[in-house]
C-alpha cells in the first residue's frame, strides 16, 4: 500500500463509473444490435477485482444516435441490457440520448451524468472515479468532483493524454491501481511485477 501522508490521506474507493464504449466493450458506433456487444480486454478482471474489494461499479453512455433518429430507446435498453448480462451486475446505468446541440447537463464534459450517477448510488463524487477513453470524459469526472482516470485508445487524442490529471495503460492497471485508494499520480502502473521478485518462493 502507498505511504499516506499526515496531511492527505489517501481515502479509499467507493465506485468507479465507465464510460461504455471504447472502455467497458468496443466501440460500434450507434449498434443497436446486442450481438456486437464486445468485451474489451481485461474488462471482466477489472470488474471482479473492484467489485470482490466491495467497490461499486456503475456505466455512463452516450446515446446521441438518439436523438438523432438512429436508435430507439428500446435498442438502447437492449444493448444495455446485453452489457450488464456480459460484464454485470452494475449497480447503475447511466445515460445520455441528447445529441452535441441540444443543451443538456449530462452530456460530457458537462457533469450532469456523473452527478446523477453518484446520486443514484449515494456515494460522494470526492470518492468516485470516472474511467474513460477520452477528454470528455476525464473533464466531466473533474468538474463534478470526482477523480477521473484515462484509459487511451486509438481515438484519444495526444493532447487529451496530456491534460488528463491520471493515466493508465490498460482497464485491469487501472482497476489495480484503486485497490489502494483514490488514484495517485499522473501514471499508473502494475506493479505486480516488482512485488512479485520480492515475494516469489526462491525454492
Amino acid at each position: 500500500m502507498r505511504p499516506m501522508g499526515p496531511e492527505s490521506p489517501v481515502r479509499p474507493v467507493k465506485a468507479v463509473l465507465f464510460e461504455r464504449d471504447g472502455t467497458l466493450v468496443e466501440d460500434v458506433p450507434d449498434s443497436a444490435d446486442p450481438d456486437r456487444v464486445r468485451p474489451v480486454e481485461g474488462a471482466r478482471e477489472a470488474l471482479a477485482l473492484l467489485r470482490g474489494h466491495g467497490i461499486r461499479t456503475g456505466v455512463l453512455t452516450h446515446r446521441s444516435g438518439v436523438a438523432r433518429g438512429l436508435l430507439t430507446d428500446a435498442d438502447m435498453r437492449r444493448v444495455n441490457h446485453r452489457v450488464d448480462e456480459l460484464l454485470g451486475p452494475f449497480d447503475v446505468f447511466a445515460v445520455c440520448p441528447h445529441g452535441p446541440d441540444d443543451g443538456c447537463h449530462c452530456r460530457s464534459p458537462r457533469p450532469g451524468m456523473v452527478l446523477w450517477a453518484a446520486g443514484r448510488i449515494c456515494t460522494r463524487p470526492a470518492d468516485l472515479v470516472v474511467i474513460g477513453d477520452t477528454g470528455a470524459d476525464v473533464e466531466a469526472a473533474r468538474r463534478a468532483g470526482c477523480h477521473g482516470i484515462l484509459v487511451p485508445t486509438g481515438r484519444t487524442r495526444p493532447e487529451e493524454t496530456t491534460r488528463a490529471d491520471h493515466v493508465a495503460p490498460d482497464l485491469l492497471t487501472a482497476a489495480r491501481a484503486l485497490l489502494d485508494g483514490l488514484p495517485q499520480g499522473r501514471f499508473l502502473a502494475d506493479e505486480r511485477p516488482i512485488q512479485e521478485a520480492f515475494t516469489a518462493d526462491p525454492g
